[in-house]
């Protein structure tokens, strides 16, 4: 299938009542993803929703757990929408291998692995079997413009180079 809304990946989005939102610009000097042979790198993915974060804090603290398994969603999807914008078309992706997930953690805060399942989840709902990946959830003090979460993903794609 062709890119754009012919996607199958991006009709099984619309069907879980996802759309895919534009790129979101970077906050600083970076690219939002980098083509390197067969596979696709995406930079760190904040949750933003219309260019705002829709929460700030700590999760363990002024933010809940599944509030930021929500937010690890919001991130993944930011995430495809960053490796469309070098692919083409998400149906070019043979499968994610490896995401990165970092949770700004209140001291005390453990859950990390159930935040990140946000995104986890949401890639296998995506893309099926061409989904499942290998996977680091991480607890980190802080997180750019107070995020909660923040998620990277590398996906190999078919066809050409």
């Amino acid at each position: 299938m062709s890119g754009g809304a012919g996607s199958a990946v991006e009709a099984r989005l619309a069907g879980m009542g996802l759309a895919l939102p534009a790129v979101v610009p970077p906050v600083a000097a970076y690219t939002p993803a980098v083509p390197s042979g067969r596979y696709v790198y995406t930079s760190g993915q904040l949750p933003m929703v219309d260019g705002k974060l829709p929460v700030t804090g700590k999760v363990g603290a002024e933010v809940t757990a599944e509030e930021a398994k929500e937010l690890a969603r919001i991130c993944a999807l930011n995430a495809l929408a960053a490796v469309k914008s070098v692919a083409g078309d998400l149906d070019r992706i043979a499968r994610v291998v490896k995401v990165t997930g970092f949770v700004a953690s209140a001291p005390d805060f453990t859950g990390q692995p159930g935040v990140i399942n946000g995104a986890s989840e949401l890639l296998g709902e995506a893309l099926g079997e061409a989904g499942v990946h290998a996977r680091s959830a991480v607890g980190v003090a802080v997180l750019p413009l107070d995020a909660p979460v923040e998620v990277e993903i590398q996906v190999e794609l078919t066809g050409p180079e």
